[in-house]
């Protein structure tokens, strides 16, 4: 009798080790996986060279656990704030409710808009989180676990902080990376899954051969009328035009020869003596590629200018609010913070690269246009900023700081 206990206690520590051994190497595998995938473009956001840095903490199956899933239903969409200063829309799917070392926890699992009309993701589910860990042993900025709509299973969902990763924002400069919501913040420290990257941030080389055609119904557009004609902008209050307005816009080839032509009529468009403006984006005039144009106060005799493919690299931590309108948003003017200063890249006629840093209200159009580009309209700043707190620095102008930049 003794000797078949024993032998059954050995049989059951053999299994369990092998099930260990088995799981450590199906993580392990994921994680090499990952690096692979990281270094394998040109673009990406890591180098070949740069995959031995990626660090983990050592597998540990204490942090896999079960949670409790309550589905939501008829959440409305916001708008997550990414690192960039932009934001991207989702939804809220599930609250689920787990238990980590004796402790009871909550966060929210969120469905992004955008993917969901991607048939290949309309059942991914994204946790991002932040715990204690973050800013010593792992990225400042909270991280990342991937799910699915088919890993729940009635009222259960395993959740593996074995698997939590690092947004691209931890490697390199130049990605929209979603903020962990507050309510995803958990006290405790999740020592499992991918830990800090502790080289230098890499700068997000420019692709010039990335940008996209335009579509059929794009040259349409173009083609509607001679290069000086005036292009009818969209409007918030048609549920067509709005559609396009807060659809998120992609890069387009920088010597694509229709570029010149919708230039012009872009242009025409915001010096129309009827409905002038300051600034204009491609999206207001119903196509969705990256491409704006922004009069430039800063500069002798105030000139228009045009820019392909923009992107705002930087943005101070200083804000100044000021008076904004829309020419797509008819009958309405608000007070919106902005940053007081950017640092701007985009392409130009000959295919360079340009950065410059940029103030005042100059930085402002910049800002207000390149959120078009991913369809943010300057309410939906308003909403953000209603949700915030900022310190006001000078009772002579609106110059404003979020709180948490005055500490150390």
């Amino acid at each position: 009798m003794k000797k078949t206990l024993i032998a059954s206690f050995l049989l059951a520590l053999c299994l369990n080790t092998h099930a260990q051994i088995k799981y450590e190497q199906h993580i392990t595998a994921l994680r090499e996986e990952k690096a692979a995938e990281l270094a394998k473009e040109q673009y990406g956001p890591l180098k070949s060279d740069q995959v031995a840095f990626l660090d983990y903490f050592p597998v540990d199956a204490s942090y896999k656990v079960n949670a409790k899933v309550e589905v939501l239903f008829d959440e409305p969409v916001f708008r997550m704030p990414t690192y960039d200063g932009t934001s991207n829309e989702y939804k809220r799917y599930a609250i689920i409710t787990f238990t980590l070392h004796g402790k009871e926890h909550t966060l929210n699992v969120y469905q992004s808009v955008a993917l969901f009309q991607n048939p290949a993701y309309k059942k991914h589910l994204f946790l991002p989180f932040l715990d204690l860990t973050n800013g010593q042993e792992s990225y400042s900025g909270g991280r990342y676990i991937d799910l699915s709509t088919d890993d729940i299973k009635g009222n259960d969902v395993e959740i593996d902080f074995n698997k939590a990763y690092n947004p691209y924002c931890a490697y390199s400069n130049g990605y929209r990376c979603p903020v962990p919501p507050v309510e995803n913040n958990l006290e405790t420290k999740i020592m499992a899954g991918e830990k800090a990257f502790h080289k230098s941030k890499n700068e997000r080389p420019v692709n010039l051969n990335a940008g996209q055609e335009f579509s059929a119904a794009d040259k349409k557009i173009i083609l509607s009328g001679d290069e000086n004609a005036i292009l009818r902008v969209l409007q918030t209050t048609d549920d067509k035009d709005l559609r396009v307005l807060k659809a998120t816009s992609s890069d387009v080839k920088y010597n694509d020869p229709l570029i010149e032509s919708l230039s012009k009529r872009m242009f025409a468009t915001v010096r129309d003596p009827n409905h002038p403006g300051v600034g204009i984006a491609a999206p207001q005039i119903g196509i969705n590629k990256n491409l704006i144009w922004v009069q430039r106060f800063d500069k002798p005799d105030q000139p228009f200018e045009f820019y392909v493919n923009p992107k705002i690299l930087w943005r101070s931590k200083l804000k100044r609010k000021g008076a904004e309108g829309c020419l797509s948003i008819p009958n309405r003017k608000e007070d919106v913070l902005r940053s007081y200063a950017i640092r701007l890249q985009y392409i130009n006629k000959e295919g360079k690269v340009i950065e410059e840093n940029i103030e005042g209200f100059t930085a402002v159009i910049l800002q207000h246009e390149t959120d078009h580009l991913f369809g943010i309209l300057f309410p939906d700043r308003l909403e953000e900023q209603s949700k915030e707190s900022y310190a006001p620095l000078n009772d002579k102008i609106e110059f404003s700081i979020h709180p948490t930049t005055l500490t150390p």
